[in-house]
């Protein structure tokens, strides 16, 4: 007989789960079979920071007569962090080993270890996020009010005649761009479309940066305290803030503290700013907060571009500006935002974080805190270690890139395998708090559109250029179809659907700047658009999507079926990524069930079409 001693993805196995709080209590149980003749068995704890602890299990029961079940109750580590684990065992023949062999799935041998990710005991993320929809916003690509005038004076500015002009991509002879095209998008703008976005569900609007800053993208900050002139005023950000507010939609900023632009108030290469930076002037109050190997030219930058120069983050000046009583994070908490999105998050010190997490916190304490963190937040490794993002006290939840990557590679690829295994790694080692509001994208301003990338496919970037996402007809309508299927999973999966503007729209679009086209006023797929708002309804209508367990019953042959299940009400979810229609069986208690989406249960089976999904519930 084959057995499966130990599955850490089961409750049955381990309870609560791979993610709990400092001194929670824990339940571990180990199946053997009764042939290895079992004296004691002892689980191994081993700390990131060093050291092992040995617990002696319980013998607990007979199951039959090839069964022994070995029981330990404990608490969970004390010190907050990554905790690896595996078991022993005692036998006539000698101690041997319990290890991971995959997908959560023990072998009785030696392999890999598990993961337990240890967090604060009174880790504190806001909760408001959940069950609801978010939207993320290109400020100067989404609507133009006509209302915020132009400056006739801004460096390096082109401005299109036209709303929804291709972008344009003209960098120079070193493959510099020395121009920057705006389209005109402003914070009134978005507000008079407030409505619209209500009749998606949405719950809360993540702005790019809307500081002043010379490019369209403004990850370049020019002033941290001043809006950009050609997105509006104070005035106007505060009058965004409270119409949000009235429909039940929260704000959110992009906050870019890993570094400035070169043409700012803090370092001003350009004179700008009056020729008070710390690259006009040795003494300069923002001296400091800058790495020069040489002054004036040769400093640290991001990346190697020269036009944005790294912070020091640790610097007490920049401390202070950022996340002091009177900085950065709290002042536009003050005046209405709802929290902050990190850019680069992986780029920005413990030191910091803790900082900005005490800052967001004595201002507003339901202020969320998102980064970005491209790879598994829990197992991250930068500035030389192991961060500790999500064990309390610095970020809340982050953007969930693997997530995004296996949805669009199920869709594309119908490999259901490598999806469930995604989801359930990610289920298995976030915080409760932290899954249930991780922001699930399929495409953000630094990739290729998702209606493109399903449509189409991916290509090599172009020689000198870049990827305009050009499409055929044919191209298209594949992709509007397989981004239908794509949103089933991204607003029914554990965490919170962040929808690219445009996305419900139709948008396509390749690299940076053509993922960054005008939204389609008066021109959008109305059937991609409805589709979008009855996903909104759903994640309304049913409270599994707020904090529903994750119960994956089958990812096999191209489809994928898994159950949202909470205390209030159930979904089934079976999302068919093949070029066929299928019946799928559903398990009894699923049998007749009502469909919120697609066909009904009939008897024991769901007719599920091509690329398409059926939601039931109960």
């Amino acid at each position: 007989m084959h057995f499966i001693p130990y599955n850490s993805r089961k409750k049955y196995h381990l309870s609560p789960g791979a993610a709990v709080r400092s001194g929670e209590k824990m339940t571990f149980r180990i199946v053997l079979p009764r042939s290895e003749q079992c004296s004691a068995v002892r689980l191994v704890l081993e700390p990131d920071c060093g050291g092992r602890e040995d617990i002696s299990f319980s013998w607990e029961r007979m199951q039959g007569e090839d069964e022994e079940w070995w029981r330990l109750e404990t608490a969970a580590p004390e010190k907050e962090g990554l905790v690896r684990y595996h078991f022993e065992y005692d036998t006539p023949w000698g101690e041997r080993e319990i290890s991971l062999e995959s997908g959560g799935i023990a072998v009785m041998g030696e392999g890999e270890r598990w993961r337990l990710t240890v967090c604060g005991e009174n880790s504190d993320t806001p909760l408001w996020l959940r069950g609801g929809v978010m939207y993320q916003i290109f400020p100067d690509r989404f609507r133009r009010s006509g209302k915020t005038p132009l400056p006739k004076d801004k460096p390096a500015a082109v401005y299109h005649s036209e709303w929804g002009e291709e972008p344009d991509w003209e960098p120079d002879s070193d493959g510099m761009i020395d121009k920057y095209d705006f389209f005109g998008g402003d914070l009134r703008g978005i507000e008079e479309k407030l409505d619209y976005l209500e009749s998606l569900g949405v719950t809360c609007i993540y702005l790019n940066p809307i500081f002043s800053a010379r490019s369209n993208h403004r990850y370049d900050t020019g002033d941290y305290m001043k809006i950009d002139p050609m997105l509006g005023t104070e005035k106007d950000f505060r009058s965004l803030c409270r119409a949000a507010a009235k429909r039940g939609i929260k704000i959110l900023l992009d906050g870019v503290f890993s570094h400035t632009g070169a043409d700012s108030k803090y370092f001003d290469k350009f004179s700008t700013y009056g020729g008070k930076g710390a690259y006009c002037d040795k003494n300069s109050p923002y001296r400091s907060w800058y790495n020069f190997r040489s002054w004036p030219d040769d400093y640290a930058c991001w990346w190697g571009v020269d036009i944005l120069p790294e912070l020091n983050e640790t610097d007490p000046g920049v401390l202070d500006f950022l996340t002091g009583r009177h900085g950065v994070a709290r002042h536009w908490l003050r005046l209405g935002a709802s929290g902050w999105r990190l850019d680069v998050a992986d780029e920005l010190p413990d030191e910091f974080l803790d900082r900005f997490h005490d800052a967001v916190r004595k201002e507003k304490k339901d202020a969320f805190i998102y980064g970005e963190v491209w790879e598994d937040a829990t197992d991250k490794i930068s500035y030389g270690h192991r961060r500790r993002y999500l064990e309390g006290g610095e970020l809340d939840s982050v953007m969930n890139y693997p997530f995004a990557n296996a949805v669009i590679d199920f869709v594309r690829t119908a490999n259901a395998e490598n999806l469930r295994e995604c989801v359930e790694n990610i289920v298995e080692h976030y915080p409760r708090a932290s899954l249930d509001t991780l922001m699930n994208h399929i495409g953000t301003h630094d990739t290729v559109r998702a209606l493109t990338r399903l449509g189409r496919g991916d290509v090599p970037r172009p020689e000198n250029g870049r990827d305009r996402g050009i499409m055929t007809d044919e191209q298209y309508k594949k992709g509007v179809e397989l981004l239908m299927l794509a949103s089933v999973l991204q607003f029914t999966l554990p965490g919170v659907p962040c929808v690219y503007y445009g996305d419900e729209a139709g948008l396509s679009g390749g690299e940076d700047p053509f993922n960054r086209a005008c939204f389609p006023w008066g021109h959008e797929n109305k059937e991609l658009l409805e589709h979008y708002k009855t996903l909104g309804r759903i994640r309304k209508l049913c409270p599994a999507f707020v904090d529903g367990e994750f119960n994956c019953i089958s990812a096999v042959l191209g489809c994928i079926a898994y159950e949202r299940i909470s205390d209030t009400g159930c979904a089934l979810i079976i999302a068919n990524a093949n070029d066929r229609d299928i019946e799928y069986r559903v398990p009894e208690c699923w049998r007749n069930a009502p469909a919120l989406f697609g066909k009904a249960a009939y008897g024991r089976s769901v007719s599920v079409g091509a690329h398409s999904a059926v939601i039931l519930h109960r």
